[in-house]
């Protein structure tokens, strides 16, 4: 369950929306929609633990939980001298597994992401699209049960993105919590459960066809 009371964040003195209060519960999908520069990012940031609240109360209580971010590809540097498979096990850490079952999920995990023949390719070889897939793969691979994702449809090609939203299906028919940050309206009304609108004027949050169906909402998100 996410609990936020109050929640004011963005740069100081300067809020980017009116408080937020909302309670997500364990176990839901979520999309974050609005227009470029309302603040989603900076909004999974303060969830992720990454960037503080301006002010309010933030509670993320479940046992046992850990949380997954996938970030933006420009967090990403390119030309750090790591191969892609190195990237995408990255998702172990922490993690206490022997060698075998570690190289054996990473096989199934490089496939399950259609990248398994990008294994040894250096990242600054990569598309963006590859990237992300990459960033995506090494997401799955962690224990989180918490899944805060950026924007995971940026870069994809129709397929790439199909790929994804089956992956998110997936992981909230597990039991994952997730927080989507996305711009694909009509993704997330046909996936998430919740929807919630950032919008300097004031959030909303709903059943995603209602919060979508609101007016004016097209206009300031693009699908």
């Amino acid at each position: 369950m996410i609990l936020c009371q109050d929640l004011l964040w963005g740069a100081a003195n300067s809020p980017l929306t009116p408080r937020l209060n909302i309670k997500l519960p364990t176990g839901s999908l979520t999309a974050v929609v609005g227009a470029n520069g309302a603040g989603k990012s900076s909004l999974l940031k303060v969830l992720a633990g990454l960037q503080k609240p301006l002010s309010g109360h933030l509670r993320i209580n479940a046992e046992g939980t850990k949380i997954g971010y996938l970030v933006q590809r420009s967090g990403i540097d390119r030309q750090f001298p790591i191969s892609l498979g190195e990237l995408v096990s990255g998702g172990f850490w922490g993690q206490r597994l022997r060698r075998r079952v570690r190289s054996q999920r990473l096989r199934q995990t490089l496939q399950a992401w259609d990248i398994e023949k990008l294994e040894a390719y250096p990242l600054e070889a990569l598309s963006g699209g590859e990237l992300q897939r990459a960033l995506l793969a090494r997401l799955s691979l962690t224990d989180a049960n918490l899944l805060l994702l950026d924007e995971p449809d940026a870069a994809l090609d129709k397929a790439g993105q199909t790929l994804l939203w089956r992956h998110i299906g997936a992981w909230h028919k597990a039991g994952h919590t997730l927080v989507v940050v996305s711009h694909d309206l009509p993704r997330v009304r046909e996936m998430a459960e919740f929807c919630l609108l950032v919008d300097s004027e004031g959030c909303q949050y709903g059943p995603s066809h209602a919060v979508i169906g609101k007016a004016g909402l097209g206009e300031c998100c693009h699908a």
